[in-house]
């Protein structure tokens, strides 16, 4: 008498090893989408301390020595750089008011070929002393 052995078929372990590879992609993707949302978290935090000390310094200039310029934050934030443009805004503002406005567009970068980016506009005004 020929007794069958308990087991699995052939085609139960392919269900078992699809069902696996299913759940082992959407894990997969899960991780992948946190570490890309851990990266822009962690830029978006280092660009608004940089741009808000870049700003301060901006502000601590003479106002008729403020011009555009760029550059890059040293070798403590490897790969991020600023450009600022310096320009007398063009809206509604009351030409008595207009040659003593400077309109600060901050830009900082990060990433390859500037993937990341963070713009900060900011006002000062600087009356006749």
């Amino acid at each position: 008498m020929h007794t069958k052995c308990p087991g699995f078929t052939l085609l139960e372990v392919m269900v078992a090893m699809a069902f696996i590879a299913i759940t082992l992609m959407a894990i997969l993707d899960a991780q992948s989408g946190s570490l890309s949302r851990i990266c822009d978290s962690k830029f978006q935090t280092t660009a608004a301390l940089l741009a808000q000390r870049k700003i301060a310094e901006i502000e601590t200039e003479n106002p008729e020595d403020l011009f555009s310029d760029s550059g890059d934050f040293g070798e403590h934030f490897p790969g991020y750089r600023w450009q600022s443009v310096i320009k007398t805004p063009s809206s509604d503002i009351p030409e008595n008011i207009t040659p003593h406005l400077k309109q600060i567009d901050l830009t900082i970068f990060w990433g390859e070929n500037d993937r990341y980016s963070y713009r900060l506009r900011a006002y000062r005004f600087a009356p006749e002393s």
